[in-house]
């Protein structure tokens, strides 16, 4: 049975979609921006900043599963910019330990709100 997860701690769907849903020990967190959840606007700042609220807004929904980023198996980042890979994969590795989750990251010419980074999370829970 699939259910929702809601934090208020990370920012609110505007759409036809769930934060994250879970199923049996399955976590998929939909793709986060970033956003300010008080606000719901877009972060200033350069790469590092916005690729830290991402990270931030990640751990909130994790953590209203009572999860932590040691229960991700496998994240997604899409970037606007490969150029900022570099500085993106710093901030990220400071959120996990060995072993890491598998991961992807691709390149895209748009992202919602004009986000120069969105990444998504999959974790598992026995």
């Amino acid at each position: 049975m699939k259910k929702e997860v809601l934090s208020s701690l990370a920012p609110q769907p505007v759409g036809s979609y769930s934060q994250a849903v879970t199923v049996g020990p399955w976590f998929f967190l939909s793709g986060q921006i970033p956003l300010v959840p008080e606000t719901g606007e877009m972060i200033s700042g350069d790469i590092a900043v916005q690729t830290e609220r991402v990270m931030k807004n990640i751990k909130a929904v994790l953590e209203a599963h009572r999860m932590s980023f040691n229960h991700v198996v496998k994240t997604g980042i899409f970037l606007k910019n490969m150029d900022d890979f570099a500085v993106v994969n710093e901030v990220y590795s400071r959120y996990f330990e060995k072993p890491f989750p598998a991961r992807s990251c691709v390149a895209v010419s748009e992202l919602p709100k004009s986000s120069n980074i969105e990444i998504e999370v999959i974790a598992f829970s026995n």
